[in-house]
């Protein structure tokens, strides 16, 4: 009896045992019939890696197609309005302003009246002028008389040498007196004239610093106003010599084309952002290098009937130097860069395998980048789902149309970074 009561525990602890044992291999028959049941992915293997392993569909890549084509380079500089002709207005003659004859901020001609001086004193002194004029001629008419009588007589011995002489002597006194006289009238008419001051050139006319009433004097410093020439207009642009120098390296050496003989399109961004309508034409370049800033001046032309540029204004000057004829352009957005700077990209080739390619760029254009080497044209670039892929994965290339930025017919060049082989 004592045996029979050891041995029943035992006995139900291992049918315990056993039907525990049958239950788990149940379940994990279930779980093997699941589907997608399997091994989880090895860390670090990309998406489209985990989908060919178990037999699924690739990752679908934007990609763009690589064309060569003509790309102007332009170059993005400050400059400042300044007017061609600047006229400042002063007196000439002292007195006092008696009125003042047109529109601060106003369009005047050449010879238009702006001021008016009392004109009293010098119309006084002209008829002055006058009287002495009058006065030397008689004397110069009773001169010219007493030496041709005295000319006859000495034919009959009337009178002496001597005195035909003397008679001659203040014939010539009486002439230079007379001329004397009509210079004095001629600086009297002057100055009278000069009682009306009038726009020595066509342009806008600027605020008057007098009012009538306000005494003037013909040296003083201080001018009436100005008259400014705003159409044509010009702009006046800074560009460092530095990268002066790199432009005609890069021209002598072939690497970038002229942009026209003489003069080169500009174009202007105004202080707002907008971009001024019409295109201006360079026509003048510095000689020398400012010390202080180490930049060249450049000098441009702009029509300007509207008058929407007005002296002083700063503006950006967007300036097409030269052209690339057969340039390949990748997006930016498809450029990578390591650690080291090295700029890279992702290629897929004919058999839809992404391959890596290190690549030389140069200058920006638009929203790319001009690429120097490591690409040729109709290769395929990944622009879409960089970060889902790897090199050597299989992907599904689905071309993708980028939208060329407005800018991108006339962008500013960036600074060249150093172009790096494959």
């Amino acid at each position: 009896m004592n045996d029979a009561r050891h041995f029943l525990p035992l006995a139900r602890g291992a049918l315990t045992l056993a039907l525990g044992a049958v239950i788990l291999a149940g379940c994990q028959k279930e779980a093997e019939k699941a589907p997608g049941a399997g091994a989880p992915a090895a860390s670090g293997t990309s998406a489209a890696g985990a989908a060919s392993a178990a037999g699924g569909a690739p990752v679908a890549v934007g990609v763009v197609t690589l064309e060569t084509g003509r790309v102007g380079l332009a170059t993005e500089l400050p400059g400042r309005i300044s007017a061609p002709v600047a006229a400042e207005v002063r007196p000439q003659v002292r007195g006092i302003i008696r009125s003042r004859d047109f529109a601060e901020g106003a369009m005047v001609r050449a010879g238009q009246v702006l001021y008016r001086i009392e004109p009293d004193a010098y119309r006084i002194a002209l008829d002055s002028a006058r009287a002495g004029v009058s006065r030397a001629q008689a004397t110069l008419d009773a001169a010219r008389l007493t030496a041709q009588r005295r000319a006859d007589l000495l034919k009959v011995e009337g009178v002496s040498q001597q005195d035909v002489q003397d008679a001659q002597v203040a014939l010539r006194q009486a002439e230079a007196d007379l001329a004397s006289a009509r210079a004095v009238q001629a600086s009297a008419e002057l100055n009278l004239e000069r009682t009306t001051v009038t726009a020595p050139i066509s342009g806008r006319v600027d605020l008057s610093t007098v009012t009538p009433g306000t005494l003037v004097t013909a040296d003083q410093t201080t001018a009436l106003t100005t008259v400014r020439q705003l159409d044509p207009i010009q702009v006046d642009i800074s560009q460092s010599s530095a990268e002066l120098l790199r432009l005609r390296r890069d021209l002598a050496s072939g690497r970038l084309q002229r942009v026209g003989a003489d003069e080169a399109g500009v174009k202007l961004l105004l202080e707002d952002g907008s971009a001024y309508p019409r295109t201006g034409r360079l026509s003048v370049s510095g000689v020398s290098v400012n010390t202080a800033t180490g930049a060249v001046t450049l000098r441009a032309r702009f029509d300007n009937p509207e008058g929407t540029l007005m002296p002083g204004m700063y503006v950006r000057a967007v300036l097409e130097t030269a052209s690339v004829e057969q340039a390949l352009v990748v997006p930016q957005q498809a450029v990578q860069r390591d650690a080291r700077g090295q700029a890279s990209v992702l290629v897929v080739g004919d058999d839809r395998k992404v391959e890596r390619r290190q690549v030389g760029v140069g200058r920006s254009f638009g929203g790319g980048w001009i690429v120097s080497d490591g690409l040729k044209a109709g290769e395929r670039v990944i622009v879409e789902g960089l970060q889902k892929v790897r090199p050597g994965d299989t992907v599904q290339p689905r071309p993708v149309e980028l939208q060329a930025p407005a800018s991108a017919a006339s962008a500013a060049s960036a600074p060249a970074l150093p172009a790096s082989g494959r």
